[in-house]
């Protein structure tokens, strides 16, 4: 049975609720990066804008962003550091039609568990929680993302910790399931020291023994890296043929690493502007399909708040899908109480979720 995606709800813009509303207002921006009062604010859901009485939807969005009216008619999705004085930013507080503003809140079929009751018991996720549907709908929805979508991964550094789930991340983008890998200098840098030295953060990533003088592993890593002067001259000069660094050059799966305060080194890939790294991770989030988040809590929360719950494909609209994975349940729920609701949270260690997915995917 092939995978079907859930349905996009398609609104009637001849019924009166939006016939009577009237067109958008928008006031012209005074000062670069700064916006005027009272302008409209964006969610993660599709929203519509009437003007010249025809609703636009907004193709591209992402939340906590403005709408900025084109010459065109078409509406750009801005963030405010993007502001430049003349642009014409929507204004309006409300998502009811009657401003010339519509939130498309219930745009797909529901998935609620308590649809068919108002009172339910363990709504919520949890470690209590039965994961065997979610796991049989994301092998499903990855076979079909393969052929038609692209896949995000947001990495943490728990993902190359240990040998199996360095094993089956890198299966998974040999084997074609992946399109991006998202992440920050440790994930690059203590995957590719298994590769050199079979450890991380000088912890053998088999038998977790703690290896004499280990703790200079992934300093060596960084130093080789700088010497090299590029991840791919370093995998060539030190002969690495596995992990996940390796897979992903060796597929043309781009990396796109982040700097934070607290890194070594960082590897010559990273990039140390924030406002550059979001701008990297917006260009393979405005083509986003499915984004599966591995136990980093600070990137899950910014690729979130990027990520629109829908995507536009040749005049079609269809879902994201978002999962976040995590041991700990504050950490899976933190990016719902963030407004990221259309998110699918899963309560369990990144290793055995990658061994599962990959073996179901590739074996």
């Amino acid at each position: 049975m092939s995978y079907e995606l859930r349905k996009y709800k398609e609104l009637d813009f001849n019924d009166d609720l939006f016939k009577n509303a009237q067109n958008a207002k928008y006031e012209l921006v005074e000062k670069d990066r700064v916006a005027p009062d009272n302008y409209h604010a964006m969610s993660i859901y599709p929203e519509y804008f009437k003007i010249d009485g025809k609703w636009i939807l907004a193709e591209e969005s992402r939340m906590d962003c403005v709408p900025v009216l084109r010459e065109d008619n078409s509406i750009d999705i801005v963030e405010f550091r993007r502001l430049k004085t003349g642009d014409k930013v929507i204004v309006g507080r409300t998502e009811d039609a009657s401003e010339g503003i519509y939130v498309h809140f219930e745009c797909f079929e529901d998935n609620n568990p308590c649809t068919n009751d108002a009172f339910c018991f363990r709504a919520g996720r949890s470690r209590e929680t039965s994961y065997t549907k979610d796991y049989e709908e994301l092998y499903e929805l990855l076979k079909y993302e393969k052929e038609n979508g692209y896949i995000v991964w947001v990495l943490g550094p728990a993902a190359v910790f240990s040998k199996g789930a360095r094993e089956a991340m890198a299966s998974l983008i040999d084997n074609g399931y992946a399109n991006v890998l998202i992440g920050g200098n440790a994930i690059a840098t203590h995957d590719l020291e298994g590769s050199l030295f079979q450890t991380a953060l000088g912890q053998h990533i088999y038998t977790q023994e703690s290896v004499k003088d280990g703790h200079y592993n992934h300093l060596d890593v960084l130093n080789k890296a700088s010497r090299a002067g590029s991840i791919e001259e370093l995998i060539k000069q030190e002969n690495i043929t596995e992990g996940i660094i390796y897979s992903c050059v060796k597929n043309n799966v781009p990396l796109v690493l982040g700097g934070s305060i607290r890194d070594d080194g960082p590897l010559p890939i990273v990039i140390a502007d924030v406002y550059k790294f979001q701008d990297e991770m917006r260009k393979h989030v405005n083509k986003a399909t499915t984004v599966i988040c591995l136990a980093t809590q600070l990137h899950t929360i910014a690729i979130g708040n990027m990520t629109p719950s829908y995507r536009v494909e040749k005049d079609k609209i269809r879902p994201v899908n978002f999962y976040t994975i995590d041991i700990s349940e504050f950490a899976v729920n933190k990016l719902k109480d963030r407004g990221s609701l259309e998110v699918v949270t899963m309560v369990t260690n990144v290793q055995d979720f990658l061994e599962k997915l990959n073996t179901n995917l590739t074996k």
